[in-house]
């Protein structure tokens, strides 16, 4: 327990807060509906629980210390916590929530489908969703859990498998008229990969038995860009199949050369040091429920 000693009040907190941010007395005071006498007070309090100085009197302006301004810089993350506790608790009264960082390709065309079915089953718990596309610090992070791409090497986390991924070389049939004779015709039309995965066009060549150096592609950073690139003809593109069913029915892809080949895998991760919470523990158990129905598939 953190002796209540080193805990400084919040309103003086929070008039140092406004003070660096706004940087005068007299706005902080507005924002905070005070007096400049009273914000004057609270850091004087402020200075008097952590013994040290933290403003400089420059004439009638208060000025932050060195100190002060690193010291604040850190308590603006605390204040962001309770503030989005407190968001938390307001739009879900009865508790529950889940804040999950997922794949932007994943989370909208696996995930999302399937979350009505658990807000059916557990309307007591608010998902919130965000983006990561990297691995994080859980213990620096809000986030009870993520959808990780890859091998299991996130530091400190724990996996339930969710789905094998298999990519597919793709573009347009004006690209591509018909299937090339040969995977190394695919050097001879532009390229294109995600800049997380800029090995992915020599591991297809691999695959296919015509071992290459890693070829020069155009990056993109999310695979909804690049996807829509290749239907609009600007190059080869290597896209999971989960997320390109519907554009090989409609015929705006095609194949290149070959079949799908197996890539990695994708997972829940959450932080092993971590008290599991209720809504974390329903989440994990029927995400097991649902994945076994496309990792078999």
């Amino acid at each position: 327990m953190i002796p209540r000693r080193y805990l400084p009040s919040l309103p003086s907190l929070l008039a140092l807060e406004a003070l660096d941010r706004l940087g005068t007395a007299s706005a902080a005071a507005a924002e905070l509906s005070l007096t400049q006498g009273a914000i004057s007070k609270q850091l004087q309090v402020l200075e008097g629980q952590l013994g040290v100085a933290l403003i400089l009197r420059d004439g009638n302006r208060l000025v932050l210390t060195q100190a002060a301004r690193e010291f604040v810089s850190e308590t603006r993350k605390a204040l962001k916590i309770m503030t989005d506790a407190s968001l938390a608790l307001r739009a879900n009264p009865r508790g529950g929530t889940l804040n999950l960082a997922i794949l932007p390709a994943f989370g909208m065309h696996w995930l999302a489908p399937r979350l009505a079915r658990y807000a059916r089953a557990h309307p007591e718990v608010t998902v919130n969703l965000s983006t990561r596309l990297r691995p994080f610090d859980f213990a620096q992070s809000p986030f009870d859990a993520a959808i990780h791409y890859g091998r299991q090497d996130w530091p400190g986390a724990a996996y339930l498998k969710l789905m094998d991924e298999s990519i597919l070389a793709v573009g347009a049939p004006a690209l591509v008229p018909q299937p090339l004779a040969r995977a190394e015709a695919v050097l001879d039309l532009p390229l294109m990969q995600l800049e997380s995965r800029s090995g992915d066009w020599a591991r297809w060549l691999a695959a296919q038995g015509a071992a290459r150096p890693r070829p020069p592609a155009m990056l993109f950073d999310q695979y909804a860009a690049m996807a829509q690139a290749a239907i609009h003809g600007l190059g080869l593109a290597l896209l999971p199949t989960f997320l390109i069913e519907e554009d090989l029915a409609a015929g705006r892809l095609v194949p290149a050369f070959g079949g799908p080949i197996p890539a990695h895998a994708y997972w829940l991760v959450w932080p092993e040091a971590r008290p599991e919470r209720a809504p974390l523990t329903s989440f994990r158990h029927w995400l097991a429920q649902e994945a076994p129905q496309d990792a078999a598939s």
